[in-house]
């Protein structure tokens, strides 16, 4: 898959840099022996980021892959692909 937007791609980018950003000062955390809550904290706001950067991607392939595949004529079914991207991004919400 291309990411067309230019715009999602260079906010994906962003998220994925700090992401990588956010990791290293946690590794750096564990090596200095920096409080087990400070450590938990950074790790929940890594994992938060995670999967708002998932969320963002999901939603690009969703409206980019899977849209392009269909006839978008018919306005019924354009309602059902919403329907399903709408789904898609609800379960991916859920997850861990």
């Amino acid at each position: 898959m291309k990411i067309q937007d230019q715009e999602v791609k260079q906010k994906l980018i962003h998220r994925l840099r700090r992401i990588a950003g956010q990791l290293r000062g946690v590794e750096t955390m564990v090596a200095d022996e920096r409080d087990c809550q400070e450590i938990m904290q950074q790790m929940i706001s890594m994992n938060s980021a995670m999967q708002a950067a998932s969320r963002l991607f999901m939603q690009q392939y969703a409206t980019t892959c899977l849209m392009e595949t269909r006839e978008l004529s018919n306005s019924e079914m354009r309602l059902k692909h919403e329907k399903m991207i709408a789904e898609m991004l609800a379960l991916f919400g859920k997850t861990p």
